[in-house]
């Protein structure tokens, strides 16, 4: 059951359109994320889908109910804001209880309903502090118990988790994804983070100037991106254009790859740097064998990095395991062997074609001159 429905909502702001005809539907229990850059539409989406915008064309159903027009209080949604937005001269108690108290919920009601808030996100001994006695982590969590308090039928968060540090965000998001999963709540989650988007989601819908480039589960977004611009955000480092000739893609400056797909359409490639091997003992497996001269090395923990070039110029990123590869393993100015399969090599395309057609391995429809999976 779709539990809530955009068709063609479109938003301008004076000549820019922000939001093009965008269509989507989402399940109930789903967590689905928009992932993109900054100014791609996704957060101006999200407060469409919470009413404090309203769309210059389009529809948008909650429970089978047009909403286009309702007042966000009147919607069964709850919007967790980037910025907390909470009430400073408030005690937590009271940040929580705000929406109850709007609502006209009785006094009874309103304590039992917080101190159950509270407990869920841990926070049930910091009923009488204030925002600013509270630490990032802490504010945010007040934000999402005063969000789920209402129980509402959808939860929308915008990008929630921006101003956490690192091991915070982990934790923040490990929670909200259990506290989405206890309660089966329908989520949409905007995001700048791919890692975000890929733990968090059902579904990814990755947007980019007002239009969705793609919609998929987690792996098929990361695993399968169907085009340049998904490719490139979902850190697809190493991408070459040209043109492709039976099985092989020929790139600009004359390097042929052996590929898996075998259409004319393809125009650009993709391959991911953790998928390429380096001097392996088993060269013959490989259809695609290149020597190649590092040019840099850096650590970076868990992977060493190799910038390495072509004979023809291109360039190749490279990601090895530190634990495998010691640092002194491989040298700047050394030739190396890579190879990879042509399974590793993901074939991309435009998505400024108008008409509709079948891309038989990947089974992508065009519409409206943007491509996304037949399930949407």
């Amino acid at each position: 059951m779709e539990e809530l429905i955009l068709s063609q909502v479109t938003k301008k702001f004076g000549d820019s359109v922000v939001v093009n005809k965008l269509d989507l539907s989402i399940k109930k229990g789903e967590l689905v994320s928009f992932l993109g850059p900054s100014g791609c539409g996704k957060s101006t989406t999200l407060r469409m889908i919470s009413g404090f915008l309203t769309p210059d064309e389009g529809k948008i159903m909650i429970n089978n109910t047009d909403v286009t027009h309702i007042p966000p209080n009147k919607r069964d949604t709850s919007l967790v804001f980037q910025n907390y937005a909470l009430f400073p001269h408030m005690t937590v108690f009271n940040n929580v209880a705000y929406g109850l108290k709007m609502r006209k919920i009785p006094k009874s009601e309103i304590e039992s309903r917080v101190k159950e808030a509270l407990i869920m996100v841990h926070l049930e001994n910091f009923g009488d502090r204030y925002p600013s006695q509270l630490s990032g982590g802490q504010q945010q969590r007040v934000a999402l118990a005063r969000a789920l308090v209402v129980n509402p039928r959808i939860l929308l968060l915008d990008e929630p988790l921006s101003n956490l540090d690192a091991k915070l965000r982990d934790e923040m998001r490990n929670e909200i994804l259990q506290l989405q999963q206890r309660f089966n709540l329908t989520c949409v989650f905007v995001t700048h983070d791919q890692e975000e988007a890929l733990v968090l989601s059902d579904k990814i819908v990755v947007m980019e100037q007002g239009n969705i480039r793609q919609i998929g589960t987690p792996s098929e977004i990361f695993d399968s991106p169907k085009t340049y611009f998904t490719a490139d955000f979902v850190g697809v480092r190493n991408i070459f254009e040209g043109k492709s000739d039976g099985n092989d893609f020929l790139t600009e400056n004359g390097l042929s790859i052996k590929m898996d797909y075998n259409k004319s359409k393809v125009n650009k490639i993709g391959i991911r740097p953790n998928m390429v091997v380096v001097n392996p003992s088993d060269r013959l497996t490989y259809p695609n064998q290149f020597k190649v001269k590092v040019i840099r090395v850096l650590y970076k923990g868990t992977i060493i990095e190799l910038e390495t070039n072509f004979k023809t110029g291109e360039t190749m990123i490279v990601e090895i395991p530190s634990e495998k590869y010691r640092m002194d393993t491989v040298s700047e100015g050394e030739e190396i062997d890579l190879c990879w399969r042509t399974s590793n090599v993901i074939p991309l395309f435009d998505y400024s074609e108008t008409s509709t057609k079948s891309m038989d391995t990947y089974d992508i429809k065009v519409q409206s001159g943007i491509y996304l999976n037949n399930d949407v």
